[in-house]
């Protein structure tokens, strides 16, 4: 059984937790910052979890992870 090749971009974004939830970082945290507030760019620094319906499809891209 040949390899899986794994999706690079989705190996930088997205990150296993040990009970198998897709670990995922904010979006908007990038440029134009001035506009946004101080505690909305505190609360994008944290980490999130990809969604449900996501996951299966994230998988398939990271398989060892």
């Amino acid at each position: 059984m040949p390899k899986i090749k794994t999706h690079s971009g989705a190996k930088k974004r997205f990150s296993l937790t040990k009970t198998g939830k897709v670990k995922r970082a904010h979006a908007y945290k990038n440029h134009i910052l001035n506009k946004k507030t101080t505690k909305r760019k505190r609360g994008l620094r944290k980490t999130g979890y990809a969604d449900v319906t996501n996951e299966a499809a994230i998988k398939l891209m990271i398989p060892y992870k």
